[in-house]
């Protein structure tokens, strides 16, 4: 058991452009884990982790311009890709083939996101609306509209009772899935909402903004829990651990930061990245971290438990 934050795996010049996005998966059919990656240079990869080592197992072509988003459903068997061109792709993790290509309209797929039960797929548009689409019918199921901006980010509760979105003007929208009716809206930021994040008991909302803090709801009253600065620059990435007790955050102040979160303070800072980093994700236990960003490479880190 560890018990400080350490650096364990660094995969230099993973991709030939800056890396986007990433996600950590498990499949529920052998345990393995898949981490997957998105990057500027158009492709999407997957890695196997194990033995506290990536090794690639597939380069996903199709997509023309780069890739934006990338998620894992929950089973660990799907992986989802959305890019500049305009197309949602579904990929097989078994095989490395594609399964589907969406086309989502002109420039208007950005973030991607499985529903807890996978078998929808939601993106946000530049009209400001939230696109649902059928896994197995791969077409537009639904839309929310926020009537509002750019939608940067979005993200489902675990329970699958909310939505979240979050625009390039700061406001940040939650929806009740089950009616499609609008919730709440957030005014906490000023600038782009590049990642938001439920806490797995569905309570918390943490978003990631420009403006350089972070800021925590409660999403049943829509009421602003905290805000936390240590950030020196925009937050691009956060992500909450799967057993509610940290979050962790990354910036284009070329940092990676772990916060406590019952009490909101940042307990570990990472400063191995050479360039602003774009993702950060947790594995299915909470035990490790990746990053990845615009110097190329992808960081596993260790979390004590």
């Amino acid at each position: 058991m560890t018990t400080q934050y350490s650096i364990l795996f660094k995969q230099e010049h993973a991709h030939d452009d800056a890396i986007w996005t990433s996600a950590w998966g498990r499949s529920e059919a052998d345990g393995s884990e898949t981490i997957i990656t998105g990057s500027l240079d158009d492709m999407v990869k997957v890695w196997k982790w194990s033995e506290e080592k990536l090794e690639l197992q597939w380069s996903l072509e199709g997509h023309q311009l780069g890739v934006v988003s990338v998620d894992i459903s929950h089973n660990g068997a799907i992986a989802a890709s959305s890019s500049l061109d305009a197309h949602i792709r579904l990929w097989d993790l078994e095989s490395g083939k594609q399964i589907k290509s969406m086309d989502a309209g002109p420039v208007d797929a950005w973030t991607v996101a499985f529903s807890p039960d996978s078998k929808y797929i939601a993106t946000g548009s530049h009209l400001g609306k939230v696109n649902i689409f059928g896994v197995e019918s791969g077409k537009k199921e639904c839309s929310l509209d926020t009537r509002g901006k750019f939608i940067l980010s979005i993200a489902y509760s675990p329970d699958g009772k909310y939505l979240a979105s979050g625009a390039i003007d700061g406001i940040i929208n939650i929806f009740d899935i089950a009616t499609g009716k609008l919730l709440h809206t957030l005014e906490g930021h000023a600038m782009p909402i590049r990642s938001l994040t439920f806490s797995p008991d569905s309570q918390l909302l943490v978003t990631a903004s420009d403006d350089g803090y972070i800021k925590i709801y409660d999403v049943q009253h829509a009421n602003l829990a905290g805000t936390l600065s240590g950030h020196a620059s925009w937050v691009l990435s956060v992500a909450f651990s799967p057993d509610d007790t940290h979050f962790v955050s990354s910036s284009s102040d070329k940092s990676v930061k772990v916060w406590d979160a019952s009490s909101r303070a940042c307990v570990n800072t990472f400063f191995d990245h050479q360039d602003q980093v774009w993702s950060v994700k947790y594995n299915s236990t909470g035990s490790k971290i990746i990053s990845a960003g615009d110097d190329r490479s992808i960081h596993i880190y260790d979390c004590p438990m």
